[in-house]
């Protein structure tokens, strides 16, 4: 698993004009599936996001995680971040899970997600989203398992 994590002030998710998750300050996680991926990926996965150091403390350092500052945590869907770009213009994307293993992982994550966390929202899988952040920092991060 992949995924692009950035500390946000909000960030939302629409399809189709209907806003399918939201959160204030917290963590944006665009995730990727690759087609090894299981259950366990996702459960390392989940427990990087939810305790990540990311957050300023008092001092203004890097101390805190996600929970410790009471923040949103949107999990976003997006498959084209396994994609090898190394050879040519065009993206390859053997490197992306089949749809059904994506969106079972994916569902597993949030699933798992929203029982340790109770600031939980989503993107959805296979649609086209648009995705709105307010980044801040920025803080940026590729984590994988």
């Amino acid at each position: 698993m992949r995924a692009v994590i950035q500390r946000v002030r909000h960030a939302s998710v629409d399809v189709d004009d209907r806003t399918t998750g939201a959160i204030e300050q917290g963590i944006m996680a665009l995730i990727g599936v690759a087609p090894e991926d299981t259950q366990a990926h996702a459960d390392k996965m989940l427990n990087k996001l939810l305790k990540l150091r990311i957050f300023g403390d008092e001092a203004g350092k890097m101390n805190l995680n996600v929970q410790q500052v009471e923040g949103g945590l949107l999990l976003v869907p997006q498959f084209t971040l396994m994609a090898n770009t190394a050879k040519g213009l065009r993206p390859g994307f053997d490197g992306a899970a089949a749809p059904a293993h994506g969106e079972a992982i994916f569902d597993y994550l949030v699933a798992r997600a929203q029982q340790a966390w109770s600031r939980v929202a989503t993107g959805e899988f296979g649609a086209d989203m648009q995705v709105s952040l307010l980044n801040d920092g920025p803080v940026t991060f590729i984590v994988e398992t």
